[in-house]
């Protein structure tokens, strides 16, 4: 139960991040006979899923390295990373009870939703700050985290469950400053365009 737990968790964390990479990460470690994953998710094994992941996720690993397209890129999976996060945590433990499942989507619907506004955040405050090599880094170390997250999360499940923890404390204490950080950088965005405006009809 610890361990269907772990890549239930796992599995929704990693999608509401690099929901492409996750699968494929998943996919693949099935396709090698590393893990065994529960029959309902057998699936993200195809070559077809994992083909399709690997196109996605390159697509991705590059828009999410670019100011702006990033932003843009998180608006659209909102509608995406969520409910796969709901589906992939529903398909980790496999056939249980209605009820179980039931639980299991809507809490990794919430884990997934936690962690695409986390990121989504981040990157739109990041996008607003006059420094866009900070972008590259914070993407990149994006990427290792969901890489390193899932291998705990897969083969060490107490250590990815203390993690998920303390990532989901941070997140409950960062998400308000976030919001408000960013409401605060569209504002001092749209002074700004407001005083350039005012200077070029003056001139």
């Amino acid at each position: 139960m610890l361990e269907s737990l772990s890549l239930a968790a796992g599995l929704s964390w990693g999608s509401g991040l690099r929901l492409y990479l996750t699968v494929l990460l998943a996919g693949g470690l099935e396709r090698l006979g590393w893990i065994h994953l529960p029959d309902t998710l057998s699936v993200l094994g195809s070559p077809w899923v994992m083909g399709t992941a690997a196109v996605l996720g390159a697509i991705e690993f590059f828009a999410d390295k670019i100011p702006a397209l990033d932003s843009f890129w998180d608006a659209i999976h909102t509608f995406i990373r969520i409910p796969a996060g709901a589906v992939l945590a529903v398909g980790a433990l496999g056939h249980a009870d209605p009820a179980l499942l039931t639980i299991a989507g809507l809490a990794g619907g919430t884990l997934a939703g936690t962690a695409h506004m986390a990121k989504a955040g981040t990157r739109a405050l990041i996008n607003l700050s006059p420094e866009p090599v900070s972008n590259v880094v914070t993407s990149t170390a994006e990427d290792g985290l969901v890489f390193g997250g899932l291998l705990l999360a897969l083969f060490v499940p107490v250590l990815f469950l203390i993690f998920l923890l303390g990532f989901l404390l941070l997140a409950a204490w960062a998400l308000p400053r976030l919001w408000r950080g960013v409401q605060g950088g569209f504002r001092a965005m749209g002074a700004r365009m407001v005083s350039r405006l005012a200077r070029s009809r003056h001139d």
